[in-house]
């Protein structure tokens, strides 16, 4: 078992709550945002690839994405990437451009997307509490091997405790926001 170190548990919290912020941002909230498109995915070239590798993103109207192709023979796959990404957008192709109108929510789907941002939220903190976990135990295995005293063990859990409540707090707090943001519209 690795030996305890602070700055990696702080580490793998902040991975957590990084990896959740990214998960929010890509939930709608009824205004365009570039990040809606990131989970697409798009054949060409006979692989797999994400959206930003084969196309600029960009949100020139508060209600419209545009998304601008930079290898015409990619419109029509990209097209149909966005459709089938199941994000309820209908893409217009124009040009080398496709253009995404970004449809009003639903209060039903407003209510989808906010216990999605739960489910997302859970997800975090059962994270960044397995990290907690992982200290403990190396705390333990560290005091078994007498390289740490007790006090120490006691003092360190006390400050990875500490961690984990600021972490799952900023977990709760972007989750508050998120779904203020989603219901309010």
């Amino acid at each position: 078992m690795a030996k305890y170190d602070k700055a990696d548990l702080e580490r793998r919290m902040n991975g957590a709550l990084g990896s959740f912020k990214s998960d929010l941002s890509g939930l709608r909230t009824g205004r365009a945002n570039t990040t809606l498109l990131d989970p697409v995915v798009v054949e060409v070239y006979g692989a797999q690839m994400p959206l930003n590798q084969v196309a600029t993103v960009a949100a020139p109207e508060p209600r419209m994405l545009s998304v601008q192709v930079w290898d015409k023979s990619n419109i029509q796959p990209v097209e149909k990437a966005i459709r089938s990404a199941g994000l309820g957008l209908n893409p217009i192709p124009d040009g080398n451009t496709i253009r995404l109108p970004i449809p009003d929510l639903t209060e039903e789907r407003r209510k989808e997307l906010a216990k999605l941002a739960g489910q997302y939220a859970e997800k975090a903190r059962v994270a960044i509490r397995n990290v907690r976990r992982d200290g403990n135990e190396a705390l333990k295995t560290d005091e078994n091997k007498k390289e740490i005293s007790e006090d120490e063990r006691k003092r360190s859990e006390t400050d990875v405790q500490k961690m984990t409540d600021d972490q799952v707090k900023a977990v709760d707090d972007e989750l508050a926001r998120k779904e203020k943001d989603i219901l309010s519209q």
